[in-house]
């Protein structure tokens, strides 16, 4: 049980920040360097990507790598769709299909990344 804890846990945290960040409302958020929200969505969805492809991986032994890249680019996808639907009902906030298309390209990233360095 710990062992999945230890896999699993990154993953949820790595969610929660995700939903936390996206409830700030957007007037609130400060402009640091241009395309700052493309950067923050392919980093923080390769990370969220690499974290769940290596539980996934770690938890299903078997698992190949084709089914692992597969996986995880449907998660990453999925979790940013509903991440945008959630921004929808944050004040200065909208729904973004480049943010999803970003965060399906750090997700497949993220994927790759574990598949190698795991």
């Amino acid at each position: 049980m710990q062992r999945i804890i230890k896999l699993w846990l990154p993953v949820i945290l790595c969610m929660g920040a995700i939903f936390y960040t996206s409830s700030i409302p957007g007037e609130d958020i400060p402009s640091a360097f241009p395309f700052q929200d493309i950067v923050y969505h392919l980093v923080i969805y390769l990370i969220l990507a690499y974290f769940f492809a290596r539980a996934l991986k770690k938890t299903y032994f078997n698992i190949g790598t084709f089914s692992l890249i597969i996986f995880t680019l449907l998660f990453g996808v999925l979790y940013g769709m509903s991440d945008e639907i959630h921004q929808s009902f944050v004040s200065f906030r909208s729904v973004s299909g480049l943010d999803v298309f970003i965060d399906g390209i750090g997700s497949f990233v993220g994927g790759l990344l574990c598949r190698i360095l795991t």
